[in-house]
């Protein structure tokens, strides 16, 4: 008995080695299956991510609707928070050229009198001499010098930012969110996102930086409605 207790665990042994001679390993660089299993998930995802949708844009004049029309500008405040103001009441229109987006072109008043940073004693610090100069130059403008395509649904919008009678180049990156009819003013209707980002002591508003940030990021959506008169052309085929 005690001769067979101890053959037991050299048969096991040479069993596993008789195993191990009839399952050649993988030739080198060649991928198991467990290898295979556990490939990244991203490359699955990538095949099937869905991509954007184009919108089709609808050439015409569209009036910006001041009421679906905010500009927020925000900062950081001694890396503590990232207050915001908002800057209403805008006025201006965007004409678009589906056929020859580069023909495009955007122009925009922001009056200061729309400034909102829902603290009133920092609004009027705002439009006060320290700032703004809100009595002196009442409204900020916006002109665009070109633009481009850049993606799907994406556009690059660069042009004049006046403040205080100091013009800089500044360069939007838009986001077509939506051309077709606006269900409550039964009439076409464009929107866009956009962002931006500059340095706020490039147009005399330099105070307290940069403690408080110089570099200031610009929020923009809008909704506009197309002009009376300008019956839109239909959209491009796709």
């Amino acid at each position: 008995m005690r001769t067979a207790h101890l053959l037991l665990p050299l048969a096991a042994a040479l069993a596993l080695a008789a195993c191990a001679q009839q399952e050649p390993a993988a030739p080198a660089g060649t991928a198991t299956p467990a290898a295979e299993a556990a490939a990244p998930a991203s490359e699955a995802m990538a095949e099937t991510a869905p991509t954007a949708e184009a919108v089709a844009g609808v050439s015409g004049t569209y009036v910006l609707d001041p009421n679906h029309t905010d500009v927020i500008a925000q900062w950081s405040h001694f890396g503590f928070s990232n207050p915001v103001a908002h800057f209403g009441q805008v006025d201006g229109a965007i004409v678009y050229d589906a056929e020859n987006v580069g023909a495009s072109s955007v122009e925009v008043t922001l009056p200061l009198s729309g400034l909102n940073s829902h603290v009133a004693a920092f609004d009027e610090h705002l439009r006060s001499a320290d700032f703004f100069e809100a009595d002196k130059y009442p409204n900020a403008t916006f002109k665009s010098t070109s633009v481009e395509a850049a993606g799907t649904n994406k556009l690059k919008v660069t042009g004049d930012l006046t403040i205080k009678d100091i013009t800089r180049p500044v360069v939007l990156d838009v986001t077509i969110n939506k051309f077709g009819e606006q269900p409550m003013a039964k009439r076409a209707a464009a929107g866009f996102d956009a962002v931006a980002q500059l340095k706020r002591s490039d147009f005399g508003l330099g105070m307290a930086a940069p403690n408080v940030s110089d570099e200031v990021e610009l929020r923009i959506t809008t909704e506009a409605i197309v002009a009376e008169g300008d019956a839109p052309a239909a959209p491009a085929a796709q």
